[in-house]
């Protein structure tokens, strides 16, 4: 049965098209936009995005709008999920659209590598602070969704009451959505996380095996919750979906670009071969850049992530990181420091 909220998905990527189809399956009047070279006319014509998430077919109540002025004409929720690097761009290109009473969510992960800000950061500054906002994050696969794969992911709102109604616009019988107050832990781990799987896969790729994986893991979640406690995270939601869980995921499945990234590189191909042979946007790469240099600034050390700054953008081998990572000086396990 479907209701009468509605909710405009902003991206026609694998992720958005596989949240509109989770919203339309939940029963949710849903609008799909994305950009003119995304083929949107294609999209409705098929009922599915061939390109991005074959195989998963839209729901009969999931209209595909090519005009950004109407998809967001009428709608209660925009939901947001595009690439970090074009996130204020497409807030600016919404905000002269956006209805008074809208409320604004996003599904997009990593820090602005410009400014480093996070998502609700950006969106303050070009939308304000009145508008609500929300973040959705969690250990999520766009094609494990459009499945319709039994998954959980987080929302998180500073609103509870409009992070429990998100939540239940999304949840349906294979899809659950958990809240959170905690909007910086949640989108620091969505951040964090794609550079260590980069990390992960390099570990892999050079044949390290299961003991490098689990450490690498282990340690980068200590980064990961040390740089969010930094800029005023609770120390607790890394130990949940939006962090532990995403962390686990991303860095241990081949459908993660990111993983694939670093499979890549270890196999000797440059970063731009390797984004070539992926065909999408590989979002651990500006992570990389990002969170070395969030955590310069906030004097946080993170040396798993910097040895992975340091392949990408330094151009040190890998086998030289991995060293220089297993020589450091030797230090308690729980140390605040390293």
């Amino acid at each position: 049965m479907i209701t009468d909220l509605t909710i405009t998905v902003v991206g026609a990527g694998s992720w958005g098209t596989a949240l509109a189809i989770q919203l339309a399956r939940s029963g949710r009047r849903t609008i799909l936009w994305g950009r003119v070279e995304d083929n949107l006319d294609r999209l409705q014509e098929v009922r599915e995005n061939e390109q991005f998430l074959p195989g998963a077919r839209f729901p009969d109540s999931l209209q595909v709008e090519p005009d950004l002025s109407a998809a967001l004409a009428s709608t209660d929720i925009v939901l947001v999920a595009v690439p970090s690097h074009v996130f204020r761009r497409v807030l600016n290109d919404i905000r002269p659209r956006l209805p008074k009473a809208a409320r604004l969510a996003w599904a997009t992960k990593g820090f602005e590598v410009e400014t480093g800000k996070l998502p609700h950061q950006v969106a303050e500054d070009v939308l304000g602070k009145d508008i609500p906002k929300a973040v959705l994050s969690g250990p999520t696969f766009a094609r494990e969704v459009g499945a319709g794969l039994p998954t959980a992911m987080t929302v998180a709102a500073t609103d509870e009451t409009y992070a429990r109604k998100l939540a239940e616009s999304i949840s349906g019988e294979t899809f659950r959505a958990y809240t959170s107050t905690d909007i910086v832990g949640v989108e620091v781990g969505g951040a964090v996380k794609n550079a260590l799987a980069i990390g992960a896969g390099i570990c892999d790729g050079l044949g390290f095996g299961a003991n490098t994986r689990v450490a690498l893991i282990t340690r980068g979640l200590v980064e990961m919750t040390r740089l969010g406690v930094a800029l005023g995270a609770q120390p607790a939601t890394f130990m949940g979906l939006a962090g532990m869980g995403d962390l686990v995921l991303t860095c241990t499945d081949n459908q993660s670009r990111n993983r694939r990234m670093g499979l890549a590189l270890a196999a000797g191909k440059t970063v731009a071969e390797a984004e070539a042979e992926i065909k999408q946007v590989v979002e651990g790469v500006k992570a990389a850049e990002a969170v070395h240099r969030v955590a310069t600034q906030a004097g946080v050390e993170m040396p798993i992530c910097e040895q992975i700054y340091r392949i990408l953008y330094e151009g040190i081998e890998p086998r030289e990181a991995v060293t220089a990572l297993m020589q450091r000086a030797l230090k308690a396990e729980n140390s605040p420091s390293r």
